[in-house]
């Protein structure tokens, strides 16, 4: 089989987010991964097998670009929104796992409201035939008014972080008090998460993949940090982990569907609720490393290339293209090669997160 051909290196990934869900179901007490994965993976398999030649006749196609890479132009028409497949099948099974869990509800919600911010934003592109839909002043008041219900919402029912009000756990048993300001940092989580995933969704099976292996990574070590763990929100994610191995059956390489913001954003609310209600922000941010370097590179392209404009109006770049997908793309590396050594990095920040987890 050619590894270009995307099956394989899925079939790999999945066996071993599946190996990993098994084990620390083994391993670990109190943890139930892998029914939620399974679940999860196999009823969204099924739904983006139904879904993706609806999308198709209802003309749902991407509008690639002009400005990013030329080999990406043929991907013009591959149908897009297909978070709106997967996602409610994730949200589902995971609060299935838990129903009684009121914070699941709050998980759920705020999920799905960036899911259709970013169905918004999608369809907003198609109908106009551009890249762009929302303003990105309106899509940002959007997200961020989602949040901020999001953690009034916890914050009422005192969910907010899992352990002392305010408090943020560091590794090596630090603990940062921040106190009130836990609350403009659960905004800004919410922001540059939501943001951050949506970068990332670029090459084919990219996000998906490694938005699978940072959920798997969330909830083996939500089950890892002692004290019986937190059974529903790890499971929680399992599920998100397991609709995104689901998603890559159609969305690995060559891609049949695009997730587009609507999965993407959808994606970075559920990571950024689970980090907040359980003070895994830490963990986030380090397993997250890819959807960081992803944002950043954008970040750091857009400033020095203002920083250093001249009068003709150009600026030097740092990358080839921004986001960083793009550069190691236009450097030779094939747009496969691309994804798994993403996937891979990703992989190995989950590990070195689980060696590193808050006391």
């Amino acid at each position: 089989m050619r590894l270009a051909d995307g099956r394989l290196t899925a079939a790999v990934l999945a066996a071993a987010l599946l190996a990993a869900c098994l084990l620390a179901d083994a391993r670990l007490a109190n943890s139930h991964l892998t029914l939620p994965f399974v679940v999860a993976a196999l009823v969204s398999a099924a739904i983006a097998a139904w879904g993706v030649p609806r999308l198709r006749t209802l003309k749902l196609g991407q509008v690639i670009r002009q400005e990013g890479p030329q080999g990406h132009l043929s991907k013009a028409g591959t149908p897009t929104m297909g978070g709106l497949l997967v996602v409610p099948a994730g949200v589902l099974v995971g609060g299935w796992t838990s129903p009684d869990d009121p914070r699941l509800l709050a998980v759920a919600a705020v999920t799905l409201a960036y899911m259709a911010i970013g169905a918004t934003d999608d369809w907003r592109s198609l109908t106009k035939r551009t890249n762009t839909g929302l303003s990105p002043r309106g899509k940002l008041l959007l997200q961020a008014l989602a949040a901020v219900l999001f953690l009034l919402w916890v914050g009422h029912g005192g969910w907010l972080g899992g352990g002392a009000p305010g408090d943020v756990g560091l590794p090596l048993g630090w603990v940062l008090p921040l106190g009130l300001l836990i609350w403009p940092l659960g905004l800004f989580v919410f922001l540059a998460e939501s943001n951050a995933t949506n970068l990332t969704d670029g090459l084919d099976g990219l996000a998906a993949g490694c938005g699978a292996v940072v959920f798997t990574g969330m909830a083996v070590q939500l089950m890892a940090r002692g004290h019986g763990g937190d059974p529903s929100l790890a499971a929680f994610c399992a599920a998100m982990a397991g609709c995104w191995i689901g998603f890559l059956t159609q969305n690995r390489h060559p891609a049949n569907v695009f997730m587009g913001d609507t999965g993407s954003l959808a994606m970075g609310a559920a990571l950024s609720a689970v980090a907040l209600l359980s003070d895994s922000l830490w963990p986030l941010l380090l397993m997250g490393g890819v959807f960081l370097a992803e944002s950043l590179s954008v970040i750091l392209q857009v400033w020095v290339f203002k920083a250093t404009k001249g009068p003709d109006g150009q600026g030097k770049r740092i990358l080839r293209m921004a986001p960083l997908h793009h550069h190691f793309e236009l450097g030779g590396l094939s747009e496969q090669g691309v994804v798994i050594s993403f996937w891979a990095v990703s992989g190995l920040l989950v590990l070195l997160g689980l060696a590193l987890l808050p006391a």
